[in-house]
């Protein structure tokens, strides 16, 4: 068996995967088909681009994602290191400076004696030799087909949509003002607020804007295939006339601090950079044709005249049905020297993509004696991840998965004082597990 793991794709995953194995004394061979190559949605030749968007969502501990995060840390993501080290104010959240965030990985990883880069595109798996697949979301055509080869129906379709991004000093402060997202964290957001009147103006053209063409593979009959989670602010619009209002235009809480007045619906930014000049436009993925961008998000009040330095894209995603096919280490069934990685396994974000990469390093350093074999479990937030995307649900209807708390294990007693002493609870157990993991690996 050789020494070497091959590891394709530069992402998150991959990249996260890459650290662990190399940090341990394991040679790595890293495939990245840019600059060669490229998607629609790629625009740096840097490492792990965040096309999507730029936060990487609860900073808090308590909250599922947050204490995925703090798990991470404890371990020595690089991922997370990265993250800390170029973060932008974000309130509650934790967000990055895209820029700052990829060089630190690419910089970091290129500087490993042990890790070699190789520029071009991986068109068929590697097999009998140690490999991890982390091609995620933009996989390429050719490799696509043969993971299809590998897995036979398992292969699903589904698409994610990047909101805008606009110039901060193109947006109208004598109508937008600075207030915390639902008053959690600093005053970090950009908010544009709404009369009834403006949003059902707004709505109305919305619902009514044209989208892009759309090609074969992008549709399931006559419906765009989207994970909720991403879902476009169009079609989150067309399912009813308040949907927004409940949804990311929620005013609840939201109070501008200059005169106390409160909104109708309110259309929040939030900071892209650390200069503060660039600010995405939160929950606006979209599918809508540039010119109709413009139109509509401009009659948004405080952005009439927003210069958008990106527009929302579409791009695709693929992801496997991994229950039976991957075990809790992400590795093939039956054939465990070949794992997979990422958004492609079916856990959905950066922080959960990250989180697969870190399991599928660590246990392929295992299996080549350089690090101690471990188990997560189902107690921590990386454990639980696993654990899905190996067994899915009870229903047989696997879908991706954020990190929450429906897919940890059970307390074993029920506590008293709601959902915020139950989260606490959950995060202190994870925890201890992974400082036990933690010390295991040192």
């Amino acid at each position: 068996m050789s020494d070497r793991v091959n590891v394709i794709g530069a992402g998150l995953a991959g990249c996260e995967a890459a650290w662990q194995l190399a940090s341990r004394g394991v040679d790595v061979r890293l495939y990245e088909m840019k600059p060669n190559k490229r998607t629609p949605a790629h625009k740096s030749d840097l490492f792990c681009e965040l096309v999507c968007s730029n936060s990487l969502r609860n900073a808090a501990i308590f909250s599922a994602i947050g204490l995925l995060k703090e798990e991470l840390r404890r371990l020595g993501s690089l991922i997370m290191e990265s993250a800390d080290r170029s973060a932008v104010p974000a309130g509650g959240a934790l967000a990055v400076d895209r820029d700052e965030f990829s060089r630190y990985i690419t910089d970091r990883l290129c500087s490993l004696p042990n890790v070699e880069i190789v520029h071009e595109e991986v068109t068929s798996i590697p097999r009998g030799v140690p490999t991890i697949v982390a091609t995620g979301p933009l996989t390429s055509d050719a490799l696509s087909e043969d993971i299809d080869r590998l897995i036979g129906d398992r292969k699903l379709y589904f698409y994610d949509a990047a909101a805008p991004i606009v110039d901060f000093s193109s947006v109208d402060m004598t109508k937008a003002f600075f207030a915390s997202r639902y008053q959690k964290g600093d005053a970090d957001y950009v908010n544009c607020p709404m009369t009834k009147d403006e949003y059902l103006a707004f709505y109305k053209e919305l619902i009514s804007a044209e989208c892009a063409a759309l090609h074969d593979f992008e549709t399931d009959g006559e419906a765009l295939k989207v994970f909720e989670g991403c879902m476009p602010v169009e079609e989150m619009a067309r399912r009813g006339e308040d949907t927004l209002r409940y949804g990311p235009l929620k005013p609840v809480g939201i109070v501008n601090p200059s005169n106390g007045e409160k909104y109708y619906a309110v259309v929040q930014l939030r900071r892209e950079n650390n200069a503060g000049t660039m600010f995405n436009i939160v929950g606006f993925q979209t599918h809508l044709t540039f010119p109709e961008q413009r139109r509509v998000f401009r009659m948004i009040p405080g952005l009439e005249n927003a210069e958008f330095l990106r527009y929302g894209v579409m791009h695709r995603n693929t992801y496997i049905a991994s229950p039976g096919f991957l075990d809790e280490t992400y590795s093939v069934r039956g054939e465990r020297l070949l794992k997979f990685a990422g958004q492609m396994t079916g856990v959905e974000g950066y922080v959960e993509s990250c989180a697969s990469g870190f399991v599928a390093g660590i246990s392929a350093a295992a299996d080549l004696g350089a690090a101690p074999a471990v188990s997560f479990g189902d107690k921590t937030m990386i454990g639980s991840l696993a654990k899905y995307v190996a067994s899915g649900n009870e229903s047989g209807d696997f879908q991706p998965m954020n990190a929450n708390f429906g897919i940890i294990a059970p307390l074993s007693e029920k506590l008293k004082g709601g959902k915020r002493v139950r989260y606490d609870a959950y995060a202190a157990r994870a925890l201890s597990e992974i400082d036990t993991i933690a010390n295991i690996l040192k």
